[in-house]
C-alpha cells in the first residue's frame, strides 16, 4: 500500500462521514419540520433513498436557510426552557427580597445583627 493510497482512503473516509452527517441532519430536519406536509416529507425521503447525493445537495440549496432558522429556534427554545428551569430550581430572588428576608430573621431573633450585615452585603454584591 502506497502513501497516496492512504491519503485517498483518508479523503474518502472524510467525505463519507461528512455525507452521513449531512444526511442525518436532513432527516432530523424533516422529522422536526411541522410546516412541511407528510406527503412532501415522504417525497424527500424517497428521493434521498434513490438519489442520495443529488437530493441532499438540492435539499441544502432549497431549504438550507429554513433549516438553519428552525435549528436556531429550537436552540433558543431549549435555552429559554433551561433558563426557566434554573431560575425555578435556584429560587432566585431579588436583592431587596433577600434583605427583607434577612431583616425578618433578625427581627425574629433567629440571626444576629452581624449575620444580618453579612447577608445584606452578599445580597447587594450580587
Amino acid at each position: 500500500m502506497s502513501f497516496w493510497d492512504v491519503v485517498w482512503f483518508i479523503l474518502l473516509s472524510y467525505a463519507f462521514v461528512a455525507y452521513l452527517m449531512m444526511l442525518f441532519s436532513i432527516i432530523g430536519d424533516l422529522f422536526r419540520d411541522r410546516d412541511t406536509s407528510g406527503l412532501m416529507k415522504a417525497v424527500w425521503y424517497v428521493l434521498l433513498i434513490f438519489f442520495p447525493l443529488v437530493t441532499a445537495l438540492v435539499y441544502v440549496i432549497v431549504r438550507g436557510k429554513g433549516m438553519a432558522e428552525r435549528s436556531m429556534r429550537r436552540m433558543d427554545a431549549a435555552k429559554a426552557e433551561q433558563d426557566r428551569y434554573i431560575q425555578q430550581v435556584a429560587g432566585q430572588t431579588s436583592p431587596a427580597a433577600q434583605i427583607a428576608e434577612a431583616k425578618r430573621l433578625r427581627d425574629a431573633g433567629e440571626i444576629t445583627a452581624d449575620e444580618f450585615a453579612t447577608l445584606k452585603s452578599r445580597a447587594l454584591a450580587v
